[in-house]
């Protein structure tokens, strides 16, 4: 596994490990419609919630949350339309991005509610 995917594998095990101590529900992990890709999806009592976690070294050049453009927005967003249409689900959702930067050892967490809106 090259180094940029164990960064993305480690930040996305921190991030669903945050969204549980924060109380929410892991739904499920890596979750594909054709060729988009959700990182997590995760509810809580008022929400169901799509997170794309981005995850650094310190020494980045762009922040993690700036990766998250609006094509990649658009993609996650039609994504999720077919999750909640596949399983059924009638429940208000959110878009919410985690960044994940590694220091060495150590991580800063930041969870970005409400990052982005499905626009119509």
């Amino acid at each position: 596994m090259s180094d940029n995917a164990e960064t993305g594998a480690r930040g996305e095990d921190i991030a669903a490990q945050w969204l549980r101590a924060a109380g929410y529900t892991i739904r499920d992990r890596n979750w594909r419609s054709g060729k988009t890709e959700i990182d997590i999806i995760a509810e809580n009592d008022r929400f169901i919630v799509f997170v794309e976690v981005k995850s650094r070294a310190a020494d980045y050049q762009v922040h993690p949350r700036d990766a998250v453009t609006v094509p990649k927005q658009r993609t996650i967003i039609f994504a999720a339309s077919n999750y909640l249409k596949r399983y059924n689900i009638d429940k208000e959702s959110r878009f919410d991005i985690i960044t994940v930067v590694f220091y060495g050892s150590q991580w800063d967490v930041e969870h970005i509610e409400d990052a982005y809106y499905p626009t119509l």
